[in-house]
């Protein structure tokens, strides 16, 4: 019972400073959903069932217009598709004995930066995740909430201002790792150009924004592993 509280208490802590950029991430993302139409609670719930930003973003956008629950699934399953790889990545440092409940609501809290936390451990436990968890998810639900509140009571310009701080977590995200990786910064240019020509091109931009993800998500990572494989480090030391 100590080890479980030792690892819960550890979790929490560590999950402090990112609760804290979740808080302000969510925060722009809720004043996506209240563009969508969402409510406060729709929001909150949709935050607590889906912690992915991507994946929200994704939601709302197609929620704003009108796809088919079929298309919405989709789009959100490709999106989100990197978490089950997390997951069983994670699951290897679950000792036999560990129950499935454990292992079931562990996946369940999966995001980037709870798996960065979990995997790092050496003496991994799930309650270190639960630990992270317990903040985290209230953090970035709550603050959807904010953000879909702060998004009926504040003026126009300052709520379009907000709308955009979330493209800048993404380019946050995205830019540092793509400036050392040039096969990554080709991925990505050739993302931004191809998601602009599909948004101009006829035909194309008829097609709703969740299934024009889904397409040039699967298209350009198929290629792009085609073209320009990784190569495993034991084939790299061998050829050195």
């Amino acid at each position: 019972m100590k080890d479980k509280v030792h690892f819960y208490v550890k979790g929490l802590k560590d999950g402090i400073p990112v609760a804290a950029g979740y808080f302000a991430v969510a925060f722009s993302l809720g004043i996506v959903a209240r563009n969508s139409g969402l409510s406060a609670f729709q929001g909150f719930l949709a935050s607590l069932l889906n912690t992915a930003s991507a994946g929200e973003y994704s939601l709302f956008a197609s929620i704003r217009e009108g796809v088919t629950y079929a298309e919405l699934a989709l789009s959100i399953f490709i999106i989100n598709i990197r978490y089950f790889l997390m997951s069983c990545s994670l699951s290897q440092k679950f000792l036999p004995s560990v129950s499935v409940i454990h292992r079931f609501f562990t996946g369940f809290g999966i995001t980037d930066e709870i798996f960065a936390l979990s995997v790092s451990q050496k003496n991994f436990s799930p309650f270190y995740t639960y630990g992270v968890i317990s903040l985290t998810v209230p953090s970035w639900s709550v603050a959807t909430a904010l953000g879909v509140c702060a998004g009926t009571v504040l003026p126009v310009r300052i709520v379009s201002a907000l709308s955009v701080a979330l493209f800048g977590m993404f380019l946050a995200i995205v830019i540092p790792p793509a400036k050392k990786d040039r096969v990554l910064a080709l991925c990505v240019f050739s993302s931004f150009l191809l998601s602009y020509l599909c948004g101009v091109l006829p035909y194309i931009r008829n097609i709703g924004a969740g299934m024009r993800t889904v397409i040039l998500t699967v298209t350009v990572s198929a290629v792009m592993a085609l073209v320009k494989p990784l190569r495993n480090e034991e084939n790299t030391q061998d050829e050195k």
